[in-house]
């Protein structure tokens, strides 16, 4: 009963060109938070919205955001091309996960959307030229966002219609709280936006009163994600690091952990020497973290740890 009554793509008055992009993506339904926001932004309204990791949040705020944009243009009187949407995000590898999704979901009207990712800061010349473009959508980080607005190739008082804070309950953690705060200074008096979160902390809290506008607040409870892919949480209590090591390799070789993972460890130290253990079984492992090249990081990141 509750699967016929949720509310489908189709029953969004979405674009056909966004429902053939969802449906090339194999999404026959919309996850819990993409039901429930999408319907909301449509509406114009400002959005909180707390929904775990894989949940679909980025989804949830870039179907609308394209949605309103075609719309506009289709509806509206014509006026100057600018940028109307901004997609603030803590890191790089963030604002290039959320452009190629952006870009997914526009792959049958990117004519008439078009996406610029500015986060890298190695990438400035570059950057300024494709924004004298005035692309509609433009990713980043609140630095580099704030660093095009300073030097002029960028502007958004008169033109910006959406903000989209995504992962924002780590902004503040990513040292990102002055920028954000300038950067604000730079946007026009209205504009609708939206705070994507995996959680509501004091920071959320605070981006909350800076950023939104008598929002809608959607706290949706892990009880109810969708269920096959939800994650699960398991605590066993060891002793050593050896014993750490020893229980991750039977787990693996018992293949009560299949397919690619992804292990956390609280040192630099450590994740080589997990490494180093795992290889003696002819375990594939690579290591990701934070000192490596940023070309090695985007090399290794879909590889992880691959269970052979």
């Amino acid at each position: 009963m509750e699967d016929s009554e949720a509310l489908g793509f189709e029953h969004m008055g979405l674009d056909p060109r966004l429902l053939q992009a969802v449906t090339d993506m194999g999404w026959s339904r919309p996850t819990l938070i993409q039901e429930k926001a999408i319907p909301l932004a449509l509406e114009g309204k400002d959005l909180l919205a707390r929904a775990r990791t894989g949940s679909g949040k980025t989804a949830a705020y870039a179907i609308p955001m394209l949605q309103l944009l075609l719309h506009r243009k289709a509806t509206g009187p014509v006026v100057e091309q600018a940028v109307r949407s901004i997609v603030l995000v803590p890191t790089k590898e963030l604002a290039r996960q959320a452009q190629s999704m952006i870009q997914q979901l526009a792959t049958y009207c990117a004519r008439d959307v078009r996406v610029a990712n500015v986060s890298a800061a190695e990438d400035s010349a570059s950057q300024r030229a494709v924004l004298m473009e005035k692309p509609d959508v433009v990713v980043g980080t609140p630095s580099r966002i704030l660093s095009h607005l300073q030097q002029d190739s960028l502007k958004l008082r008169d033109s910006l219609e959406l903000l989209v804070v995504d992962e924002a309950d780590l902004l503040f953690s990513f040292g990102f709280e002055e920028e954000l705060k300038s950067l604000l200074c730079h946007l026009p008096r209205i504009y609708q936006a939206f705070l994507m979160s995996a959680t509501f902390n004091e920071d959320v809290q605070a981006l909350k009163e800076l950023v939104l506008h008598n929002p809608v607040t959607l706290k949706l409870q892990e009880s109810q994600l969708p269920g096959p892919d939800q994650l699960q949480q398991f605590q066993v209590v060891c002793e050593t690091e050896e014993d750490k090591f020893l229980l991750l390799y039977a787990l693996l070789k018992l293949s009560l952990i299949r397919g690619k993972s992804l292990l956390f460890v609280n040192t630099l130290e450590r994740s080589y020497r997990l490494r180093l253990f795992l290889e003696q079984f002819s375990i594939p492992t690579c290591v990701l973290n934070g000192e490596l090249p940023l070309r090695s990081r985007f090399a290794t990141a879909n590889i992880l740890v691959e269970i052979s």
